[in-house]
Order: structure tokens, then sequence, then C-alpha cells
């Protein structure tokens, strides 16, 4: 068999899950990451929410950390043509014989996991998990990773990361996360833990708020754009900008 087929057949059997099943327990991926040895726990990550910007976020916090000689991993979604396309490593989506050969280590512990619960694990479950391995095997230096849909109870809250990044935050995905900015706020601080450096996009009162109370409840430190840094001069310039900054150091 090809890698290609093999591959298909594990996007397959991804498929099988539900793309868009969602459960918000953290409960069947922190068994399953237990059983894998918790790689999560082997590289420092940095760790994104927020509403607006997220993705890009993300690719801009990759691209300087390589262009600092560090080797990186990077977990974003959705995709657009391929799953593959959630697992980046040094900025280049994962192959398919490194999906494949990933999968089938996570795939009979996976299995144990669904057995032993009320619910299987979801689509989004599995590429995290996914995502963790792969950065662990290959080995990163630092992950970048993206939240799926909230904070505190979205399947890559297992990080606990040493640096939580929350991008600016409107009304999204009312349904699930209530709908005020001071309740989606409130989810998305959920990724802050204790000691570690919170970056925030200037965010209105009402979801800032939430924030701030939750880096004082576990002890992190803050810096907000238009306060502790921020952009002082920006000018366009070939290929792009020059851009002036004001940074925490």
């Amino acid at each position: 068999m090809t890698d290609h087929q093999a591959f298909a057949e594990v996007e397959a059997e991804l498929a099988e899950r539900g793309f868009t099943r969602m459960v918000f327990e953290l409960d069947r991926i922190e068994s399953l990451l237990d059983l894998l040895g918790s790689p999560q726990r082997a590289y420092p990550s940095i760790h994104l929410t927020g509403t607006n910007g997220k993705t890009s976020t993300a690719r801009m916090i990759d691209s300087l950390l390589r262009a600092f000689g560090l080797h990186t991993g990077r977990y974003t979604s959705p995709h657009l043509e391929t799953v593959r396309e959630r697992i980046s490593l040094d900025g280049e989506p994962v192959s398919e014989e490194r999906f494949v050969a990933t999968y089938r280590e996570v795939a009979p512990l996976a299995q144990l996991v669904d057995e032993r619960s009320a619910e299987p694990l979801t689509y989004f479950d599995m590429t995290t998990a996914l995502a963790f391995a792969t950065f662990a095997d290959a080995p990163v230096d630092i992950a970048v990773v993206e939240v799926g849909l909230g904070g505190a109870e979205d399947s890559t809250n297992v990080l606990q990361a040493g640096v939580a990044v929350i991008t600016p935050i409107g009304l999204d995905h009312t349904e699930w996360l209530g709908d005020t900015l001071e309740d989606i706020a409130l989810h998305k601080a959920g990724i802050i833990y204790p000691g570690a450096t919170v970056i925030s996009a200037a965010q209105e009162e009402e979801a800032a708020r939430p924030i701030l109370e939750r880096c004082a409840e576990v002890g992190a430190t803050i810096a907000r754009e238009g306060s502790e840094f921020g952009v002082l001069r920006r000018s366009v310039a070939v290929g792009g900008q020059v851009l002036t900054l004001q940074g925490l150091g």
C-alpha cells in the first residue's frame, strides 16, 4: 500500500468520528494522553485563544520562533484541503507517512478510551492527540497551539501552557459559550494557569474583566496591548510593513 492510500484510509477512519461532533469534556483526551505518556509535557507551549486572528497570529509566532533557530510544532484548525494542514513541523504540514505512523500508534489506545467512555473521542480530540504526539516524536523545541473552540473545556486545554495568548474577543459560538462578551471571555480565560504569562490584545472592558480576574486568581502575569506593549508606528515597505514596537523588554 502506498503512503497516499494508507493516509486516505486514516482520513476515512478519522471522519467516522464525526467531523462536527462536539463533546466538551477533558476526561477522554486526558486519558488518551496519559496512555501515550503525556507527550504534551515534552516541550514548552504557547496556547492561543480569542475570536479573531488566532490562526494568523499562530503563524506569525511560529515564524518568529523559527527565525530564532527553534524547531517548532504548530497546531491550528480547521483545515482547507487536508487534515495534515492542522499539524505543522517547522512551518510545513506533516508528511502523509508521518501522519499515518503517528495515527497507527495512537489508534489502539484511542479504542481503549472509547470502550471505557460513554462518548467516543471526537475528531478534534484525535487530531489534538496526534499533534501532541507528533511534536514529542519530532522532537520540537516549542509548540504553538490554537484552541479549537472556547478555552476552558477545549481539548487543547490539557497543555497548561507557560504562555497564553488572547486575541480580540467578540461574540462567537454563543450556543456553547454564552451570549455575552463576559461569558465568552470567561471560557477563553480558562487557558490561563498558575505562573503563566498572558499576552492579550486590546479588549472591550466586558471581556477584559474576566481575563484580569483569572490572572489575579492563579497568579499569572498579564501584558496588554496598548499598555505593557504596542505598535508605536507602522509604515508600508517592500514586501510588507516596517513596525516600530514597544516590547516587554
